[in-house]
Order: structure tokens, then sequence, then C-alpha cells
């Protein structure tokens, strides 16, 4: 599982470089798409698999789940690393998630996160602001 954050540029093109301690984790190919907060989402391929057959399951009489699906798979692309490291995030992707400038990736358990550096500061205060539940950090930490 990919862990830690890394700043980086994203260039004119729209290429960022994916730190190479998350290659690995990405290197038979991804997904990108919208994240939640703001923040693009970058699944390896099995990880995708794994998540369209989920939403295949949401039932379509249910309008938040179609809107879920919408949101999620419709701004989805396919990217692979070239021979630098790097990734092209499609320009939809960018303007949904402000990174046409510096940028954060950071790990995740299942995923990697691209943040707008300024969001990603900006959610680092709100959480530790109103830090999580006493349930949660006491489960979390023994």
């Amino acid at each position: 599982m990919p862990f830690g954050e890394f700043q980086y540029t994203v260039d004119d093109k729209g290429r960022v470089i994916i730190p190479p301690p998350f290659r690995e984790f990405v290197e038979d190919g991804m997904v990108v798409t919208r994240g939640m907060e703001g923040c693009l989402y970058v699944f390896p391929l099995g990880t995708w698999r794994r998540i369209e057959t989920l939403l295949t399951e949401l039932p379509l009489t249910d309008q938040h789940a179609r809107n879920f699906v919408r949101f999620f798979y419709s701004g989805a692309a396919k990217a692979r690393l070239d021979a630098t490291g790097r990734i092209t995030i499609p320009s939809t992707l960018r303007l949904f998630a402000d990174t046409d400038a510096n940028v954060i990736i950071a790990g995740a358990p299942n995923r990697l996160e691209v943040w707008n550096e300024a969001r990603w500061l900006s959610n680092l205060a709100d959480v530790q602001a109103s830090p999580p539940a006493p349930e949660l950090l006491r489960e979390l930490v023994g």
C-alpha cells in the first residue's frame, strides 16, 4: 500500500511525475478519476476493475447511486507511466481538481490522491481543527 506525500508541479502538457515509491503500485496501468473533496483518485487497474463491478451493482432506481456513478465513472481515464515516470492528467480532470500548478500526490490504502497544493493544506488544517471522533481514534491506535 502506498503511503507518504510528495510535492510536484504539473507541466504545461498536463503531465505530472508519479513519485518513485508509488510507481510499483501502478506500474501495470491505472485509472485517474474524480475524487472526494476536490482531489483526483488514481487506482491501479486491478482495483479499478473491482470498483467497476461494485458500480454496476448499484441500483439504477436510486437517484443518488446514479449521480455518484456519473460523477465517479464518467470522468475516469486510463493512464500509464511514461519512460520518466509521469502520467498525463486529462484537462477535464485538471480543471475539476484545479491541478495546473503545484500538486501533492499522497498515498492512501487502495489508491493515490492528487491534490491542488493549497486545497491539500486547507484539508489538513480542517482535520487538525476538527479531529476524528474519539471512538475512531481509539479503534485506530488501540
